[in-house]
């Protein structure tokens, strides 16, 4: 075997190895990929594992799959309420289309130029239409949503989906917050102050209303008593009445007996009466018996 041959024979495997390597091609767990061909997009792959292409025509760009966290800077929107705040936040992303994703901007970088202006646009105008009380309240919540989705509407035509727009901390500048935190104390102070009064004169009505009510009720009550009294009245005279008409005298003596215990029946009882007095009679009949 010649030398010659064996140099042939080197290069012929050489190049079968280059070619091989160049033909394939591994994507991740955490990555998809665009295959191009002749510097144009041909074919989307987002399953892991060793993939063939042409080799020399083919080349392969890869991006990230994962969700991505984003460090906003601090933002300055102002409220509804003309408050300048100090808003620091942060946004989460993922890329869901890498061929839009080339086709506009292309790089890392540039992704998170886009995110940042939306966001910002966003973020001034959800701000913007809010009073601070909502930035420090659970309504929060429903603002960085509101921004999320505004941006959402922007980010697609890059191929891309912002997951989350968090806002760690919403302060007031340093010069300006004592000042807003002492007028919102006030205002606090006279909204207590009002509600005390108004509950105050709600109670005073509702005991005028009981009072009133109480005197209603025991003067219908008091008419009612009298009225039973009337006719209880009414039926005894009745009842003494049609007694006295059957027995007049055993009537006299039941009513002088009554007398009687109601006169002397009190301990201590002292009368001055004559002895021949009308208010006597039945003892004197029973002292001569």
């Amino acid at each position: 075997m010649s030398s010659k041959f064996i140099g042939i024979t080197g290069l012929a495997l050489v190049v079968l190895a280059v070619t091989a390597f160049g033909s394939l091609y591994t994507v991740n767990q955490i990555q998809q990929a665009v295959v191009f061909q002749f510097g144009k997009p041909i074919r989307i792959v987002t399953e892991p594992g060793l993939h063939v292409k042409m080799p020399f025509v083919q080349n392969v760009d890869y991006y990230d799959k994962r969700v991505l966290d984003f460090n906003l800077p601090v933002q300055e929107p102002i409220t509804d309420d003309q408050k300048k705040m100090l808003i620091d936040s942060f946004a989460r992303y993922r890329i869901v289309d890498p061929l839009k994703v080339f086709q506009t901007v292309r790089t890392e970088a540039v992704i998170r130029t886009r995110i940042d202006g939306l966001i910002n646009s966003a973020m001034r105008n959800v701000v913007g239409n809010v009073p601070l009380t909502s930035l420090l309240s659970k309504e929060r919540e429903q603002i960085m949503l509101d921004i999320r989705n505004q941006v959402n509407g922007e980010v697609a035509q890059f191929g891309i989906e912002v997951i989350d727009v968090r806002i760690r901390r919403a302060d007031l500048p340093s010069q300006n917050s004592q000042a807003i935190f002492e007028r919102m104390k006030s205002q606090r102070e006279q909204a207590a102050k009002k509600i005390r009064s108004e509950g105050a004169e709600a109670a005073q009505r509702i005991r005028a209303e009981a009072d009133k009510n109480r005197t209603v009720i025991l003067a219908e009550a008091r008419k009612k008593g009298e009225i039973l009294r009337g006719e209880g009245d009414g039926a005894k005279n009745d009842i003494l009445a049609k007694a006295y008409g059957k027995d007049a005298v055993f009537f006299d003596f039941y009513r002088s007996m009554q007398s009687y215990r109601s006169a002397l029946g009190s301990d201590g009882t002292t009368m001055v009466l004559s002895p021949d007095s009308e208010f006597f009679r039945y003892f004197n009949q029973s002292i001569e018996k």
